[in-house]
């Protein structure tokens, strides 16, 4: 099944896997700091998992909020 989606649909569903991203780091870094204690092996499993979810959170922000690099020698300013 093929769906074809306008730039805003797709926006709003980047949005929503940003924030589910966000949501789901936050989750895994906190069991970490709750298991740290007790069980050393899931506290680092579990923020392996945070930093995973980070990777894609920062790769989601940066298609939602570009970074704007300095105008080059001919003028023109590049978004990458």
């Amino acid at each position: 099944m093929t769906d074809v989606v306008d730039a805003d649909e797709l926006l709003r569903r980047i949005r929503r896997g940003r924030d589910r991203a966000a949501e789901e780091r936050t989750r895994w870094a906190e069991r970490a700091r709750d298991l740290a204690a007790t069980e050393p092996d899931g506290a680092r499993d579990a923020a392996a998992s945070a930093r995973a979810y980070e990777a894609v959170l920062r790769v989601l922000d940066e298609i939602v909020r570009p970074v704007e690099r300095p105008a080059a020698e001919d003028g023109v300013r590049r978004v990458t």
